[in-house]
């Protein structure tokens, strides 16, 4: 499972069978820093596609310094770590959203369905690099 982390919604990919393709799976919705909410529902999916490992996106500042949104990942790495039975992996993230953006557009994506599928498709951008990396 990857995971795309903001301050409002949480993309969601899943790989296949295999661990070879990620695939975008949903944005979760919660109220601005409400991580509890946001969790619940992450480990609601690990049951449910019993779900062994996550890669949780590490939002980096571009000189590599992990800044408040990635003390915020850490936490919530720190939360499913308690809540659920998986490894989690913080994969560094940067420019995951700028690539699904343009990805998106190359595609002729109107930008209302790129704005609902942005944090989906980063979450599929970070569990594929952690993928491709496996291999």
């Amino acid at each position: 499972m990857g995971l795309d982390l903001g301050a409002r919604t949480c993309g969601v990919a899943l790989s296949d069978i295999m661990g070879m393709i990620a695939s975008p799976v949903e944005t979760i919705r919660f109220a601005e820093d409400d991580y509890e909410t946001a969790c619940g529902r992450v480990v609601e999916l690990i049951k449910a596609n019993n779900v062994k490992k996550v890669v949780l996106g590490l939002p980096k500042h571009m000189n590599g310094d992990v800044g408040v949104r990635g003390e915020i990942s850490i936490k919530f790495k720190e939360m499913l770590l308690e809540k659920a039975d998986v490894e989690v992996i913080l994969w560094d993230e940067r420019l995951t959203t700028v690539s699904a953006q343009k990805s998106m557009i190359a595609s002729n994506m109107n930008r209302k369905k790129r704005h609902r599928m942005v944090d989906t498709m980063a979450a599929v951008i970070i569990l594929q690099g952690y993928l491709d990396s496996t291999y």
